[in-house]
């Protein structure tokens, strides 16, 4: 019973419940993808990316379904994308005698433009991580420029694994918000 309140205090915005339903299913789904990925990193990323888009569309959860399948089926979805989005290699089988041709294969050495644009678009990100609260920006700077992992981010800032979790998702989605802003602003 306690499940079903946190999920509608959830559906109407209650961040406590946001808290609640994280802490008591982030294992089930962690544990579930780190079998299918058989790596922490890339479990916990999918675990966090999956909580900011159950939280995001919790509104069009239906009690009649099980929550947690709710959340292992977006799991699997997020999975997914992190496969496709990591594919970019291709694979030629080649004759004996075609490895003696020569081929012309694209240079993907990046353009002097192209890191150009590199560097104006991490200049831009960099802006709006700065309009962050220091909290914020804190594990943003420890996650993504520092490469450490939740546990060594928690350690560090001296919290609890979960509240270093949610900062990461709510900082995420904060950043995601000003970058659309900024995007419609523009389009203007």
């Amino acid at each position: 019973m306690e499940i079903k309140t946190n999920i509608a205090k959830a559906q109407l915005g209650d961040q406590v419940a946001f808290t609640f339903l994280l802490d008591y299913y982030w294992n089930e789904v962690y544990g579930f993808m780190l079998k299918r990925t058989e790596n922490e990193s890339d479990a916990e990323d999918i675990c966090i990316e999956t909580f900011a888009k159950a939280f995001d569309k919790i509104a069009t959860y239906k009690a009649e379904f099980q929550f947690n399948t709710w959340l292992i089926a977006i799991a699997k979805n997020v999975h997914i994308d992190l496969l496709r989005k990591r594919k970019t290699s291709v694979f030629v089988n080649l004759s004996v005698d075609e490895t003696y041709k020569t081929y012309n294969l694209p240079d993907t050495t990046p353009t002097v433009e192209d890191q150009l644009i590199t560097e104006q678009n991490l200049s831009k990100l960099l802006h709006y991580i700065k309009q962050l609260k220091p909290h914020y920006q804190e594990v943003i700077q420890l996650r993504y420029f520092q490469e450490l992992s939740y546990q060594e981010i928690a350690d560090h800032t001296q919290e609890p694994l979960n509240n270093v979790k949610i900062k990461l998702l709510r900082a995420k989605k904060l950043l995601a918000e000003m970058i659309g802003e900024f995007r419609l602003e523009d389009e203007r």
